[in-house]
């Protein structure tokens, strides 16, 4: 047991974890962060092998059902027609994230004031604004200035190139004279802060070798341990302990060889996601919290949002160099994003253009469509789908319900005995809907690009990797976990940076929201150090 005190503690080292570490440096306390994966190499990358698309099914699968690494833990979602997809690694889900990196709008922190449902955030797009300029110079954000679906905002880089596939889908909008703009994307388009520029390879979610793509472990990171932030990689954290006053005062570990270790601390701070975090509180249970740490409200766990994910495919005559470009990055339309009196659904969704897929990917879509006989034609009618299919998914917006939620599974649990977490979930009669509304509108897109035939699937099942709202903010403590600055209302020196502070989901990918929040908090906590625990 390590009887060294830490001034601050971060538990968890993916998006937020990162930021904020690199944020607080600059104070010179010791800093400590404690991470359950530990470093990639960047040489181990399934797309540095001609089988890189088999590892889709592997180590670098979406979900850690299936994974089978030592780093994750297993989720219980059998009860979720969404499936959580994770990565526990020195940068966290960033690694194999798609890097489409939009900012949320400034009516997505006002619902309940606009459209009456929900409730409205303790803070504003104008509070977060300089702090996703900050993250757009950290991260690297490629992109194009004017987009009128926001308020004024500058790109750091040049947006990503658009291709033959890009022009085919902008001629559809077109057609139909709705919305769309080049994508917000952190992909580093040219060299940026040391980093290459992207050579168009295209999976970027099963890591990228050239370090374009900004996850956290090529961006943040090497700064904030330049900068004296200890990094402590393949680190378990059980549970957060409390001292007598019921202040946190550290975390219990399993260490890389399972031996039980304790890091001492003046201020914890959570980063473990919506799901990883409710069950690091519910597991952190003791007499003054017996129901879990920070949990008085009894909302630790509870209005778990994803994004229900609809995914439309179009199969076009040409072919259209689908496969050159990154995977998510390229068109995005926010048409159909603000609520819409005539429609039978409350707020909305934004359209993320995809490139096209691998050999193997359309191999398989072929079988399982049924347009890749097996015999004399197979040839022909798989060079007939080869990289002719375009399309896109669409990421609607999810209101918060206190049956969502995260608890802990009371028989299944991790490599070190840790109880894994359970999630219960169903989709709203608001989210079919709006899937519905989204289906068709994606289908007119195509159709009007020029695909002669399309395919749907909503909700998109593997689709669970924006996990938000499990310790909402909020001003009143009866209903929320964190303050306005992501402080507990229950333990004055325990804050929480990730996607589950979420009060709403918004329409948009979170990952720039989140960062934009840990580099708030950071400032928060430094304006506040001489009264931080009043």
């Amino acid at each position: 047991m390590s009887e060294e005190i830490a001034d601050v503690l971060i538990i968890g080292a993916g998006a937020a974890g990162a930021a904020i570490a690199w944020s607080l440096a600059e104070t010179r306390m010791r800093i400590v962060c404690l991470e359950q994966g530990d470093w990639m190499n960047p040489a181990d990358y399934p797309t540095s092998r001609s089988d890189w698309e088999m590892d889709r099914f592997g180590a670098f699968g979406l979900s850690p059902n299936g994974r089978g690494r030592a780093e994750d833990y297993p989720v219980n979602d059998d009860d979720s027609p969404i499936k959580i997809s994770n990565f526990n690694a020195v940068g966290g889900s960033t690694i194999l994230y798609a890097a489409h990196f939009p900012r949320m709008h400034p009516s997505d922190f006002r619902v309940r004031t606009l459209d009456g449902v929900a409730d409205d955030w303790p803070v504003d797009y104008a509070t977060l604004e300089p702090y996703y300029d900050q993250n757009a110079q950290m991260m690297g954000v490629a992109g194009l200035a004017g987009d009128p679906a926001y308020p004024p905002k500058e790109p750091t880089l040049p947006p990503v190139p658009f291709g033959k596939l890009g022009d085919t889908l902008g001629r559809g909008f077109e057609k139909l004279g709705w919305h769309w703009w080049p994508s917000d994307s952190a992909i580093a388009t040219e060299e940026h802060a040391g980093r290459a520029p992207c050579v168009n390879l295209g999976p970027c979610i099963m890591g990228c070798a050239q370090g374009a793509k900004g996850s956290t472990d090529v961006t943040y990171w090497p700064v904030a341990v330049r900068e004296g932030v200890e990094l402590r990689t393949r680190c378990r954290v059980r549970e957060i302990t409390v001292d007598e006053n019921g202040m946190a005062d550290g975390a219990i570990y399993l260490d890389a060889n399972g031996v039980e270790q304790k890091q001492k601390a003046e201020i914890v701070i959570v980063a473990c996601n919506g799901v990883g975090t409710p069950r690091l509180l519910l597991n952190s249970c003791s007499s003054r919290f017996p129901d879990g740490l920070a949990n008085s409200s009894g909302l630790v766990g509870k209005n778990l949002m994803f994004h229900p994910y609809a995914m439309v495919t179009g199969i076009f005559e040409e072919r259209l160099d689908g496969w050159k470009g990154p995977t998510g990055c390229c068109l995005i339309s926010q048409e159909f994003y603000e609520t819409d009196p005539s429609l039978d659904f409350v707020r909305g969704y934004s359209f993320e253009m995809l490139r096209g897929m691998g050999p193997v990917s359309t191999a398989l879509f072929g079988m399982g469509t049924g347009r890749l006989p097996w015999g004399a034609d197979h040839h022909e009618a798989y060079a007939q789908i080869w990289d002719r299919t375009a399309g896109m998914v669409i990421i609607c917006e999810d209101l918060p319900e206190e049956h969502n939620q995260v608890t802990l599974d009371p028989e299944l649990t991790d490599g070190d005995g840790i109880p894994a977490p359970k999630i219960t979930y169903q989709l709203s009669e608001n989210s079919r809907r709006m899937l519905d509304h989204a289906v068709t509108r994606g289908t007119e897109i195509l159709e009007a690009a020029g695909a002669v035939e399309t395919l749907s699937e909503a909700p998109l099942p593997p689709a669970g990797w924006h996990l938000m709202g499990t310790a909402r903010m909020g001003t009143d403590p009866k209903r929320s976990v964190v303050d306005s600055w992501c402080r507990s209302h229950d333990v004055k020196n325990l804050f929480i940076v990730d996607g589950s502070v979420f009060v709403t989901s918004g329409g948009v990918n979170p990952t720039n929201t989140i960062q934009a929040l840990a580099l708030y908090v950071a400032d928060k906590i430094k304006k506040n150090l001489t009264n931080l625990f009043e």
